[in-house]
C-alpha cells in the first residue's frame, strides 16, 4: 500500500508541478476549426466549445484542483484540532462553552454550509476555498475533542500540570502528539473529500471561475455532451477519482507511523531558584482538609478534616485501605482533583507559603518547583509520545531557564543517582522496565531539586526485589537532599521499616498518627491493630487462616454519625455510636481517635 499510494502521489505531485508548464499553452489555446470536436489522435478527450484540447486542460487543471483542495483542508483542519483540542487544558467553564460551540456547529450539515458560505463569500476560488475550510472545522473539532478527552485524564498531563506548564505547552507537547495518528488519518482523507466538494461547487458555478479552471469546471462544461460523447465528461471525474483515492491510501500509509514530536520551546524568562527549607522548618502544613465530590446520588466527602504536618528530611507513611482518601489527600495538596470537586481546608502551606492565597498561575508555579508526584503507574504517568530525555528536562528548561545542553547534563547526573545509564535518555517509556520507569518518574521528580516528594503507592506492581530498591532509592534521596517524602502504600509492613511516623487513614479520616518504630507493639486504634495483626508472619501458625478486617467500609452516601469504624470495631461502646471521636494526643508524638483507646500491653504476641 505504501509503495502505491507513494507511486500514486508522485504522479499527482509531477502532474501539479509541469502541468502548467507542458501542456498550459494548448489548454488555454482556442482553436475555432475544432469546435467540439470528439476524441481523436490530435485530440485524445476532444475539445472543448472554444476548440481548446480537453486533455491539454486536465492535465493543466490539476495544480488549481490540488492546491484548492489542500488549501482547504489544512485551513480547517488547522482551526477545528486547535479548538476540539483545547478542551483538554482549558478551564471547566471554558471547556463546557467550547463544547457546546462544537455541538452547536455540527447541528448544520457540512455541505449545506459551504454552499451557503460560498454564495456570501461570492462565487470564486476563494470563496469556494474559505467556504468549504469553514465548514470543515466542526468535524475536526469534535474528533479532536473525542481524541483529547483520552488524553486529558492521563497521569502524563497531570504530570505536566504539576510542572506548571503553559496551556500551549501542554497543547504542543502532551496532548497533540498523542492524538496525532487519527488526525493524520482523517485530514488526509479529507483532502480527498474536499477535492470531491470543490469540484462540486466550480460544478455548480461557485467555485473557479472562467478564464481559470478546475476539474470540476471541466465537468460541467462535458456534462452538456455526455450521452454523445462521454469522455470529455468523464475524464475530469475519473482525474477526481484517481486524487481522492490516493488521498485515501496515503491517510492509511501515514497513519501507521509515530506521532510528529515537536521541538520544545525556549521558556521566556529564568525564575530565580528556590533555597530549601532548615531542618527546623515545616515543609507541608494541612490542617482541617475536606474534599467533597458530588455524584448522582449526592455529594461525598471522601477526606474530611485531615491534619498533616512534614518537615524537611522526614518521611512520612500514609496507610490505610482503598478508599480511605490516601491518594485525594495527596492530589489535593498537589492541586490535580477532578476539576468539579471541592476543596476545603483551613491551612495549605507548602515551604510556608499559603497555596490558598495564591492565584492559580502563582500556585501552579510554587507547585511545580517545591513539589515531586510519583505515581502508581509510570507506565501511564510517563508520556508515551516523548523519549525519557525531553521529559526530565521538560521542567527545569520551563522553571530555571537551563539551556539543553545544561538540562541534558543535569538529567544525566538525576539518572546516575537513581541507578540508571545514560543512554536511557534516548528511550521512550515502553522500551524501560517497570523498575526502569519508576526510577525515570522519581529522577523526573529531583530535576526541579523539590522539597516535597509524594511517593503515591510507588512499589505496588514492582516485584519484591525492585520494590526493595525502590524504597531504598527513596531513603538515599532524603537523606542526601533533605527532602520530605510522603509514602503512601497499602503495604503496612513496607510503611513500618520505612517510614519516621505513619499516619492511619480510615473513612477519609486520620484515626491514628505515631512513631513507625512503635507500630507492632504500641498500636491503640482498633483499626490500626487490625491491620498490624492483618501482616502475615512467617513464624505464625501456618495451619490458621489469615487475620483480616471484618466487616467493609462505611457508604460514603450515609456516613454514620459515630465512629467511622463502629461497625466493624469489636470494642464499640454506645458513645462510638453517637459521636464522632476527635484525634487527642496519648503522649509524645502518638496520637489517637478513639473513644476507648486499646492497652498497649493487648498486643498479641
Amino acid at each position: 500500500m505504501a509503495w502505491v499510494a507513494a507511486t500514486m502521489l508522485a504522479s499527482l505531485i509531477l502532474l501539479a508541478v509541469a502541468g502548467p508548464l507542458v501542456w498550459g499553452t494548448a489548454a488555454d489555446r482556442p482553436d475555432l476549426s475544432a469546435v467540439l470536436q470528439g476524441p481523436s489522435a490530435a485530440h485524445p478527450f476532444g475539445t472543448d466549445n472554444l476548440g481548446r484540447d480537453l486533455l491539454a486542460r486536465v492535465l493543466a487543471g490539476t495544480r488549481s484542483s490540488l492546491l484548492l483542495a489542500l488549501a482547504a483542508t489544512l485551513l480547517g483542519a488547522t482551526a477545528g484540532v486547535l479548538l476540539g483540542s483545547s478542551t483538554a487544558v482549558v478551564g471547566p467553564r471554558a471547556r463546557r462553552g467550547l463544547a457546546a460551540l462544537i455541538n452547536l456547529l455540527l447541528a448544520f450539515p457540512a455541505l449545506l454550509v459551504a454552499l451557503f458560505l460560498a454564495v456570501v463569500f461570492g462565487a470564486g476560488a476563494d470563496g469556494a476555498l474559505l467556504a468549504l475550510a469553514v465548514a470543515s472545522v466542526p468535524g475536526f473539532a469534535r474528533l479532536a475533542q473525542t481524541l483529547a478527552a483520552g488524553v486529558a485524564g492521563t497521569d502524563h498531563l497531570a504530570a505536566a500540570r504539576v510542572l506548571g506548564l503553559r496551556r500551549n505547552r501542554l497543547l504542543r507537547r502532551h496532548v497533540l502528539p498523542n492524538i496525532a495518528e487519527p488526525l493524520v488519518l482523517s485530514t488526509t482523507t479529507a483532502a480527498g473529500t474536499a477535492l470531491v466538494a470543490l469540484s462540486g461547487l466550480s460544478f455548480l458555478g461557485l467555485g473557479v471561475q472562467p478564464p481559470a479552471f478546475d476539474w470540476g469546471q471541466l465537468l460541467n462544461q462535458g456534462l452538456d455532451r455526455i450521452y454523445a460523447q462521454p469522455l470529455p465528461a468523464l475524464a475530469p471525474a475519473l482525474a477526481i477519482l484517481y486524487a481522492a483515492l490516493t488521498f485515501q491510501l496515503l491517510g492509511e500509509v501515514l497513519a501507521k507511523g509515530a506521532a510528529r514530536r515537536g521541538r520544545p520551546a525556549r521558556p521566556a524568562g529564568r525564575p530565580a531558584a528556590r533555597s530549601g527549607p532548615a531542618d527546623d522548618e515545616l515543609v507541608l502544613q494541612v490542617e482541617d482538609l475536606t474534599v467533597e465530590l458530588p455524584t448522582p446520588d449526592g455529594v461525598i466527602r471522601p477526606v474530611r478534616g485531615v491534619d498533616l504536618s512534614l518537615r524537611a528530611g522526614e518521611i512520612v507513611g500514609l496507610v490505610g485501605e482503598s478508599g480511605s482518601g490516601k491518594s485525594l489527600t495527596a492530589l489535593a495538596v498537589a492541586d490535580l482533583l477532578p476539576e468539579h470537586a471541592r476543596v476545603s481546608r483551613r491551612t495549605l502551606h507548602l515551604l510556608g507559603a499559603d497555596l490558598a492565597a495564591m492565584t492559580p498561575k502563582d500556585r501552579h508555579r510554587h507547585l511545580a518547583t517545591a513539589l515531586a508526584m510519583v505515581f502508581q503507574s509510570p507506565a501511564s504517568a510517563l508520556n508515551p509520545s516523548l523519549r525519557v530525555g525531553t521529559q526530565l528536562t521538560e521542567a527545569v528548561r520551563a522553571h530555571r531557564g537551563a539551556r539543553r545542553a545544561e538540562a541534558v547534563e543535569q538529567a544525566t547526573a538525576t539518572l546516575h543517582r537513581v541507578a540508571l545509564p545514560p543512554a536511557v535518555l534516548r528511550s521512550r517509556p515502553h522500551q524501560l522496565s517497570g523498575g526502569q520507569r519508576q526510577r525515570v518518574m522519581i529522577a523526573s521528580g529531583l530535576m526541579v531539586r523539590p522539597a516535597l516528594i509524594i511517593a503515591d503507592e510507588p512499589t505496588t506492581a514492582l516485584d519484591v526485589t525492585v520494590q526493595r530498591q525502590i524504597t531504598e532509592l527513596l531513603a538515599d534521596i532524603r537523606r542526601d537532599t533533605c527532602a520530605a517524602v510522603l509514602f503512601i502504600s497499602h503495604d503496612i509492613a513496607l510503611v513500618a521499616g520505612l517510614c519516621e511516623r505513619v499516619l492511619v487513614m480510615y473513612a477519609g479520616t486520620v484515626v491514628e498518627s505515631l512513631p513507625a518504630d512503635r507500630l507492632a507493639t504500641a498500636t491503640r486504634h482498633p483499626y490500626t491493630r487490625a491491620l498490624v495483626e492483618s501482616v502475615p508472619d512467617l513464624t505464625g501458625d501456618r495451619s490458621r487462616p489469615l487475620r483480616t478486617v471484618p466487616g467493609a467500609s462505611p457508604d460514603p452516601l450515609a456516613p454514620a454519625p459515630g465512629c467511622p469504624f463502629e461497625p466493624r470495631c469489636a470494642h464499640r461502646q454506645h458513645r462510638c455510636a453517637a459521636e464522632v471521636p476527635p484525634l487527642t494526643g496519648l503522649d509524645a508524638g502518638h496520637r489517637v481517635a478513639c473513644w476507648h483507646p486499646l492497652p498497649p500491653s493487648a498486643v498479641p504476641s
